[in-house]
């Protein structure tokens, strides 16, 4: 796969960029008009495929100064976020703000109350120390997902240890809180704008769960949902991105440790998952599958395992408030 366009090998996956672009910025004008009732929109930017896609495509359906851009670092980002996010906001032409999201995290205790979780498993980890969390998948495994936590004190040595269920839970609570800070300061701007909030999940992002409810999760309208990554990659690279967000490795930017998306949820790299889920949805082989990913038969089996666990997973993040009566 070319490292710049990122075209799948995988013929399905190929689409015509230039129609899906009409298709979808035609789209965004109808339901901003109609359903929304708003006159722009906000989005935050993370330096990332999926937020970059969906701002040149809002940018396209609805002009530059119709969409305001917010870059939300906070004490573990990467700062390599921020500069391909504010380059991206400049070659599109939009206006956007940092909103450092650090200080208000560290006063609701997100920092504090992680940090508290991970010592019931690295007892002597301290706030200067760098973390993140992994899993082994269910390939190397025998059909379980483990998650472990791996630290680095401020001398590089590291460690990964398991992580029991309540230290896991933990932290995770506690990385969350990051997400919906964001989304409380994407909808401020959104309210005194009078606009709309876009999300930036990719389809195998929005089927598999892999947002934090009422987080990353929550948007008035998600554009990109329905593209597998390969495509969002596709959509990028007849947009024009730079060149450095469109050879950019997807990656958490949670954790204080550099981390990929599947070391911390999916099975495998996005343009695998992309075929397994494509060929899972469609009804494939599994030696078809296997051919297109290089993967055996029964590996392609523990990853459509592991694509339905998920999704009972996503359930709950998918299901709105339940009421009687309704």
């Amino acid at each position: 796969m070319n490292a710049q366009t990122r075209t799948p090998a995988f013929a399905p996956l190929v689409l015509d960029p230039a129609a899906e672009v009409d298709r979808i910025t035609g789209w965004l004008r109808e339901r901003l008009r109609t359903d929304l009732r708003k006159r722009g929109l906000v989005l935050g930017l993370s330096g990332g495929i999926d937020s970059s896609v969906s701002a040149a495509l809002a940018v396209r359906a609805l002009g530059a100064r119709n969409v305001f851009g917010l870059f939300m670092p906070e004490n573990d980002s990467d700062p390599e976020s921020l500069r391909l996010g504010q380059a991206l906001a400049a070659m599109l032409g939009i206006d956007s703000v940092i909103e450092d999201i650090g200080p208000a995290l560290a006063a609701m205790g997100c920092y504090e109350r992680r940090d508290a979780f991970i010592r019931q498993a690295v007892p002597d980890y301290r706030p200067d120390w760098a973390s993140k969390i992994v899993f082994d998948n269910a390939m190397t495994t025998g059909g379980y997902s483990i998650s472990s936590l791996v630290v680095r004190s401020p001398d590089g040595k590291t460690r990964k240890v398991r992580l029991p269920a309540a230290a896991y839970l933990g932290i995770v609570a506690a990385t969350n809180m990051k997400q919906r800070t964001r989304k409380q300061t994407e909808y401020y701007h959104a309210d005194r704008l009078n606009f709309a909030v876009v999300g930036t999940p990719n389809r195998l992002e929005y089927d598999q769960g892999f947002f934090v409810k009422n987080g990353d999760g929550a948007a008035d309208i998600k554009p990109i949902a329905h593209l597998y990554k390969s495509q969002v990659y596709q959509i990028g690279a007849y947009l024009g991105l730079p060149a450095d967000i469109l050879s950019r490795p997807p990656t958490t930017d949670t954790y204080s440790l550099p981390q990929t998306q599947e070391e911390f949820y999916f099975a495998l790299p996005y343009d695998k998952m992309d075929i397994c889920l494509y060929g899972l949805e469609h009804g494939l082989p599994a030696a078809t599958v296997a051919d297109a990913t290089g993967l055996s038969e029964k590996n392609v089996a523990f990853v459509w395992e592991d694509i339905a666990a998920k999704r009972k997973v996503a359930r709950y993040l998918h299901c709105q408030p339940l009421v009687m009566d309704a």
